[in-house]
């Protein structure tokens, strides 16, 4: 197998690689067991495509906390009916 899937951040070949980046956000979010964070983690270790996939996708987290944080929802969208 080639090294590709190592250096894509997109589309791993990997079977583990996919099963891995599914559970970032839940690792990003602390929502993961103790288990499968160690899991994760170990995976980081061994695979930089992966770890640089996480290291992505938690720049995009802080970015939305940064700049999305303090948005509150229009007042009329409270009102509306969402199924009608």
């Amino acid at each position: 197998m080639s090294d590709e899937h190592e250096t894509d951040p997109v589309a791993p070949i990997d079977p583990n690689c996919a099963a891995v980046r599914s559970k970032v956000w839940t690792l990003l979010d602390g929502e993961c067991t103790a288990e499968v964070c160690e899991t994760i983690l170990h995976h980081f270790d061994e695979c930089p495509g992966c770890l640089s996939y996480f290291r992505l996708e938690a720049r995009i987290k802080l970015l939305i906390s940064t700049k999305c944080g303090g948005d509150k929802p229009p007042k009329r969208l409270g009102r509306r009916r969402l199924c009608e």
